[in-house]
């Protein structure tokens, strides 16, 4: 297959990455800081990468952060930076992207564990990450052509450089079973579905 990975350059998107190019799969690979490159914020910028694309066979989406406050010092911009680069980045992918999927392709994106286990400090984390679950559970059945979509959300990740004290209390998981979601949404045939590791 051919596969769109966006967010390469991060850990998660790291791991879809090199788990598909080791099935065999043509993986082409794109973040902000690679070439080609992408600023899931700017839908122009979307656009134009899937029009360098060309036709795939799935899309991976692996990108957006939030800021990490207490809820009381969180303002609109930190949740609207966070809607922007995550939410609304995999909706645009998903908007702009069925153009560029074959019959019967797939979408990947990505939220976390933080929409379903109070953390503190990640109220923005999750209310973004249970936005993009909430989206794809209602857009799966409206996909044509065959189109599948689903959510991997991970639980953290003890290498992640993002790992902190906020998250000590939770059970780490593995780049391999990250990895294992990641393969289960491209090349099974499960839709609308959030893929919890």
């Amino acid at each position: 297959m051919k596969i769109l990975v966006v967010g390469a350059a991060g850990h998660v998107g790291g791991v879809a990455r090199a788990e598909l190019e080791t099935r065999g799969h043509q993986v082409i690979a794109a973040s902000r800081s690679t070439d080609p490159g992408v600023d899931t914020s700017d839908p122009e910028s979307i656009a134009a990468l899937l029009k360098a694309v060309g036709r795939v066979d799935a899309i991976v989406v692996a990108v957006g952060a939030a800021a990490f406050k207490p809820v009381t010092e969180l303002s609109r911009e930190d949740y609207l930076e966070a809607f922007t680069s995550k939410a609304l980045g995999q909706v645009e992918f998903v908007t702009q992207g069925l153009d560029y999927l074959n019959d019967g392709g797939s979408i990947t994106v990505t939220t976390g564990v933080l929409s379903r286990e109070p953390v503190p400090t990640a109220a923005a984390a999750a209310l973004v990450n249970g936005a993009v679950e909430s989206f794809v559970i209602s857009a799966a059945p409206e996909l044509p052509r065959g189109i599948r979509i689903n959510a991997v959300s991970p639980n953290v990740l003890a290498n992640s450089p993002h790992f902190h004290d906020a998250f000590a209390g939770m059970v780490p998981v593995t780049d391999e079973q990250v990895a294992a979601a990641f393969v289960r949404s491209v090349e099974g045939n499960v839709t609308g579905r959030v893929l919890s590791v």
